[in-house]
């Protein structure tokens, strides 16, 4: 899991820092929910959610404005713990000077947005979730294919580099390659992209390295894919018996989702960038209702039935 402090945040929303930023410590963000503290505003600290970024907005410095100076000074005291990672205040309002001098004292950042309250709270929860999401690296190459996520894995020199440069040619888009970083954002979705430092190569054994979007232009690459189905290259196994029907539905799990898995055998002659393209836009129609393998299956029973009723 990536850490987020709120510095980040400083840089990604461009935030104003209120307070003394000689007394801030930039503390790590362990969750992407936000916290509005009403109810602590009210005196109430027992379930306080100490851990979250607190967003203050209009409503919540309106009633702090109507509290007298002694319990202004403890409210403030209370919102600013050790674990706080940051106090947010919205539409551009002013910090008070009880909640600089609570939140010099135990190093909380106060940080200033001229964003409105309920669009601030759902733009970081977004970044956050995406920054914060698990995240685990897969060897292979990820290729959005019509729109398709499509992960390419298999065994080292099977052809994957091969298969994308093709497919790249082809007019689909390259997004990792060699290795996939993926993160679950949500329940069932996973984005994959690739790391910095390879971002836009490829690896050809023979060639060595090039950059996609160098030779083939800007529309040849993406940053990030949510994947929808994976891919998996092996050499060809004359003892092993392969799906030619399409009925079986492989899955490999990734925390946890589950993604559709094809296995491809690879052997000479076969054209794996058409079959994998040919794969991806037959996901597309699965994904539509319209089963191939399923409308033959029930075709050959509606013939086998009407055989054996003849024989009667």
């Amino acid at each position: 899991m990536a850490e987020v402090t709120a510095r980040d945040l400083m840089e990604e929303f461009d935030f104003k820092l209120l307070n003394d930023e000689d007394a801030v410590a930039f503390r790590p963000v362990s969750t992407s929910d936000i916290s509005r503290p009403g109810i602590e505003m009210a005196g109430y600290f027992t379930y306080y959610p100490a851990k979250r970024i607190q967003l203050l907005g209009k409503t919540e410095m309106s009633f702090y404005d109507e509290l007298d100076r002694e319990t202004q000074v403890e409210r403030m005291e209370g919102l600013c713990t050790y674990d706080t990672p940051a106090i947010i205040l919205s539409r551009g309002l002013e910090a008070p000077e009880s909640l600089k001098e609570a939140a010099d004292r135990v190093g909380v950042p106060v940080l200033s947005s001229p964003i409105t309250t309920t669009r601030l709270s759902s733009q970081l929860t977004t970044f956050l979730e995406s920054r914060l999401a698990p995240m685990t690296a897969i060897h292979g190459v990820l290729i959005d294919i019509y729109g398709i996520g499509v992960m390419i894995t298999g065994s080292s020199g099977v052809g994957k580099s091969e298969t994308a440069l093709d497919l790249v040619r082809r007019g689909h888009r390259l997004v990792a390659d060699d290795s996939v970083e993926i993160r679950q954002e949500h329940d069932g979705i996973l984005v994959g992209r690739a790391p910095d430092l390879i971002k836009h190569l490829l690896e050809i054994r023979g060639l060595g390295i090039i950059n996609v979007m160098t030779l083939f232009g800007a529309g040849a690459v993406r940053n990030y894919k949510r994947i929808g189905l994976a891919i998996d290259l092996e050499i060809w196994d004359q003892k092993k018996q392969y799906d030619r029907l399409g009925l079986d539905e492989e899955t490999i799990k990734i925390f946890d989702t589950h993604l559709p898995k094809i296995t491809i055998p690879v052997r000479p002659g076969r054209n794996l960038a058409v079959i994998i393209e040919v794969a991806a836009m037959n996901f597309r129609l699965k994904r539509m209702g319209i089963n191939a393998a399923e409308q033959f299956s029930e075709r050959l029973n509606n013939v086998i039935e009407d055989g054996d009723k003849e024989e009667f």
